[in-house]
């Protein structure tokens, strides 16, 4: 791992990442321009894939393998042509999703993903959403930036308490037919709910903007780990609905995360579980 002295160094590990993510955002551009027309094929998973996936993932491997020649890298693609790394002979490794929202492509609201996990916990996480120009990271306590293309310009980002107006939810763009989202939201105040695609959910509640995103259904580990390192950063919480902190590189499970309370850490963890058993 002396090759690697520079996980030592959280900021300065997540300023190269984050031109790594940058480099990879920019070349899903051209896909994302002619997205109407994009061909998209269908994983094993049954999860859609682009050639921007592709791409994107190429260059992050790529990326990554230069600045931690050291650490595997777990990616989206590779795990689905069955290249998976063994994650048991080091504490870190990389967890990517080249592009989350694929099915959304078109609407711009998708993002690239990179954590760096240790030990099961995220540490450092970046999202890219590049055809909104807006870069999230995070890595550690207190350590949570937005970037934005069109100022060239950073500033932190953290976690607000809950409005008195009420709380802002964000949800998926698709409709919750089971009833279950409902249901969870029964005991709260809601004043606002945003619908948006890929990890720019957790991204808006670290960032001040929302302040809930309850998860029902079925997603994957790299959906959701760069966005945890960014939310605990920032000061919030993502828990699984017995209250536990969620936990990555489970390769018995083909890394499929459980479902999880995404929040601003305001709402005692008690009372998100009584409503969701």
């Amino acid at each position: 791992m002396a090759a690697d002295r520079i996980l030592e160094y959280p900021k300065a590990l997540c300023n190269q990442v984050r031109r790594v993510v940058l480099e990879a955002g920019q070349a899903t551009l051209p896909y994302f321009a002619i997205a109407e027309s994009l061909e998209v094929t269908i994983k094993s998973d049954g999860s859609p894939v682009t050639e921007a996936d592709r791409i994107a993932e190429q260059i992050i491997e790529a990326g990554l393998k230069e600045i931690t020649p050291s650490v595997p890298m777990v990616g989206e693609e590779a795990v689905a042509e069955g290249r998976i790394p063994d994650i048991t002979t080091s504490p870190y490794f990389w967890l990517v999703d080249p592009v989350d929202g694929t099915k959304g492509f078109a609407s711009g609201d998708y993002t690239v993903n990179v954590a760096l996990i240790h030990n099961g916990v995220p540490i450092i996480g970046v999202i890219y959403a590049p055809a909104h120009g807006d870069l999230y990271a995070g890595w550690g306590e207190g350590e949570a930036i937005k970037y934005s293309d069109s100022t060239g310009a950073e500033k932190p980002i953290k976690v607000r308490a809950i409005p008195r107006e009420g709380f802002t939810i964000v949800t998926n763009r698709t409709k919750d037919y089971s009833g279950r989202l409902e249901h969870f939201l029964e005991r709260f105040k809601i004043n606002k709910t945003l619908r948006l695609g890929s990890s720019l959910k957790i991204c808006m509640i670290a960032a001040g903007k929302a302040d809930l995103y309850p998860r029902f259904g079925p997603m994957s580990e790299w959906d959701i780990a760069a966005g945890d390192a960014i939310l605990r950063s920032a000061g919030g919480s993502l828990v699984t609905m017995t209250g536990e902190a969620v936990t990555y590189g489970h390769t018995d499970k083909k890394f499929r995360s459980p479902e999880f309370v995404a929040s601003s850490g305001q709402i005692p963890v008690a009372d998100l579980l009584d409503i969701a058993e």
